[in-house]
């Protein structure tokens, strides 16, 4: 922040930070919620290889996030069965869920990094790093479960 912003933030930037401070808490509680929904419906889509989510009964750390844990937070990675041209056909198909390399804020933000942030590896460096040619990574943002599962819903009926 330091380098960015210089050693103190401008009134304005200091002003949205605490104002933003002052919602974290409800906003993490919903993202945690509905990344809940939009985890279980991933898992229960056969168009999906695999969910890795805190979450789920299914993820391979289950035991140590339910210790460590007091949310299971927005941040969804799931495998699409079609590989790298579904990957990117689902992430240029959503429509409510955003397509960015950065992953926070208060919209749903979806990227496909074998096509974008990890673009510049080579197969094997992505599969050292647990990316798939048909890895999503999703960050949940405040908007409705249920039209984020509709549009999940949308993007995935254009993979086939």
């Amino acid at each position: 922040f330091a380098v960015l912003q210089g050693a103190n933030a401008s009134p304005s930037d200091a002003h949205n930070a605490l104002r933003g401070a002052r919602t974290l808490a409800v906003r993490l509680e919903r993202q945690t919620a509905t990344a809940g929904q939009l985890a279980a419906f991933l898992e229960a889509d056969p168009r999906v290889a695999g969910v890795w989510y805190p979450g789920l009964d299914s993820f391979p750390q289950r035991e140590l996030a339910r210790r460590q844990l007091t949310m299971n937070g927005g941040l969804i990675t799931f495998d699409l069965a079609g590989g790298a041209e579904a990957g990117r056909a689902f992430v240029e198909a959503t429509r409510l869920c955003r397509l960015a390399t950065s992953l926070g804020g208060p919209e749903t933000l979806v990227t496909h990094p074998a096509s974008t942030t990890h673009v510049g590896l080579l197969p094997e460096e992505l599969e050292a790093s647990g990316i798939g040619a048909g890895t999503i990574r999703m960050s949940v943002g405040l908007e409705d479960a249920g039209d984020l599962i509709a549009d999940l819903r949308a993007a995935l009926d254009m993979t086939r």
